[in-house]
């Protein structure tokens, strides 16, 4: 598909170099800056392949609407992020919706958790704060849940988390905060 795609020459380009007025140029010049960017955001190559061919199937579909309001580099990286941030809310459902179809009730969570060196009240008090955790998590901001879970869940660090999230990083450690301590108090519950 990448072939197709870069095969195809584009003349829009009236300011930029002449390096860039071929497609196929573009796409050797920032293929490799894109797919680095993916591949560190999700770390799984195929993901990160296929999504870097996306993005420059849609700049070539839509390179007539390019303003030239930022860089070609810059532009491909938007749509990068956005490509991303599709991936991850897709990918987040549907481990929601798979967790929910395949995974244990309440009553069997302590099987899935609990290590066999753990006593049964150990294990029975690990599940009531797994369960407290995810009960409070229902009552953070949606900001605020989507951060916790791309650090928590997702494992993103925080410069992914502010890429996918569209917000400063400083944005991000204070969602952050707040909802660690949102869900710290709910798991201390009212003194």
């Amino acid at each position: 598909m990448e072939h197709a795609v870069a095969s195809h020459s584009v003349s829009q380009f009236e300011g930029s170099t002449a390096a860039e007025t071929d497609f196929e140029a573009i796409v050797e010049i920032h293929r490799p800056k894109i797919f680095r960017f993916l591949l560190a955001s999700l770390r799984d190559a195929d993901a990160a392949e296929c999504l870097t061919q996306d993005c420059f199937l849609r700049a070539f579909q839509g390179i007539r609407r390019f303003r030239y309001e930022c860089s070609i580099s810059t532009w491909l990286m938007q749509i990068a992020v956005n490509l991303l941030r599709d991936h991850i809310r897709n990918r987040r459902l549907q481990f929601w919706k798979h967790t929910q179809r395949s995974g244990p009730s309440g009553d069997e969570l302590h099987l899935w958790i609990a290590d066999q060196r753990h006593s049964p009240e150990a294990a029975a008090l690990l599940n009531e704060r797994v369960k407290a955790v995810w009960e409070a998590a229902k009552t953070l901001t949606d900001k605020q849940r989507s951060v916790f879970f791309l650090r928590f869940v997702e494992d993103m660090d925080l410069l992914e988390i502010a890429t996918v999230m569209g917000m400063k990083e400083g944005t991000v450690k204070t969602h952050l905060f707040r909802a660690l301590q949102a869900v710290r108090g709910r798991m201390e519950g009212p003194r």
